[in-house]
């Protein structure tokens, strides 16, 4: 299996940034993944990491070195981080609970799976054709699609949700998946932040003309840029298949022992020293690094 990631999280104009992003992998499989946090509840940076906490939990403990049905397992756990956020809430005796969207994405068998909560979005583009979105969990998506079919005068404000991780419903997860995948296609998750402030076809535009460790950074800048002073954190994370690997953001599990395990996912919660509010990928590479060493130390222990 070989990709090419990058990935970028801004605070903008809020006072600390509650989206959080990350990736894991074993020799044949690859799960990214990125939550944003939800104003208007409690520690919503928090909600966020745990949510990806237990996806890399998850995934480390039943990826050996694949999943036998990746789908189940992209709504499993993410029905699972949902209850991690309640018993978070219960054992602190929380007024609200903290509250997140996830989306996440697996790479799997030159296949890609993908499942969302919420209003975090995938795109999924091929050459300059844009080949799949998620299609957000709020009452302004749900009106669209109505009414194709009934009229519905009244418009609706997009920040309204009808799940999440974290309330006191079971959460709605869609999933999607297979879908085969070409080399250099390209996938790329982002928070509300990003997609609200430049449209899908700018998106898809910016992804296809250039290499992704371009085309990330310039999509959060543009959202940064029209959204302005009050900007929402901005995060995006993007995956090329089959990418070269003489790339810096190049990473080829083929070598790699049927036990290791990697991740970018952070160990500690916000708010514990480590936690960082402004993202980049001088921060990944460093974690990159780690990985690498730590594959290395692994793989001479093997032999």
């Amino acid at each position: 299996m070989r990709f090419a990631v990058y990935q970028v999280s801004r605070k903008g104009g809020r006072e600390k940034n509650e989206d959080r992003m990350g990736y894991c992998y074993t020799r044949d499989s690859g799960l990214f993944a990125l939550a944003d946090g939800m104003g208007g509840h409690p520690e919503g940076e928090v909600a966020s990491q745990l949510a990806l906490q237990t996806l890399a939990a998850m995934f480390q403990r039943e990826a050996k070195p694949r999943l036998p049905d990746p789908l189940r397992f992209l709504h499993d756990s993410i029905v699972a981080g949902h209850h991690q956020l309640l018993r978070y809430a219960t054992e602190r005796a929380l007024v609200d609970t903290p509250r997140t969207t996830v989306v996440a994405c697996l790479l799997q068998g030159n296949a890609a799976y993908w499942a969302h909560c919420g209003d975090s979005r995938l795109y999924l583009v091929r050459g300059d054709k844009l080949v799949a979105r998620t299609r957000d969990h709020s009452y302004v998506e749900l009106q669209e699609t109505l009414s194709q079919v009934v009229p519905m005068a009244e418009r609706l404000n997009r920040n309204v949700l009808f799940t999440c991780l974290g309330s006191p419903g079971k959460p709605v997860v869609d999933t999607a998946g297979p879908l085969r995948l070409h080399p250099k296609d390209r996938v790329l998750l982002c928070s509300d932040g990003l997609w609200s402030s430049v449209s899908d076809a700018e998106i898809t535009g910016v992804l296809a003309a250039q290499a992704i460790s371009d085309a990330v950074p310039e999509l959060v800048e543009r959202a940064l840029r029209v959204a302005g002073d009050k900007s929402d954190n901005v995060t995006a994370l993007a995956v090329e298949w089959d990418g070269a690997e003489d790339t810096d953001s190049g990473v080829s599990t083929n070598a790699l022992g049927e036990e290791v395990f990697a991740s970018t996912i952070q160990a500690s919660l916000a708010g514990e020293p480590g936690s960082l509010d402004e993202l980049d990928e001088a921060e990944i590479e460093r974690s990159i690094r780690e990985i690498n060493e730590a594959i290395q130390r692994s793989s001479g222990k093997r032999r």
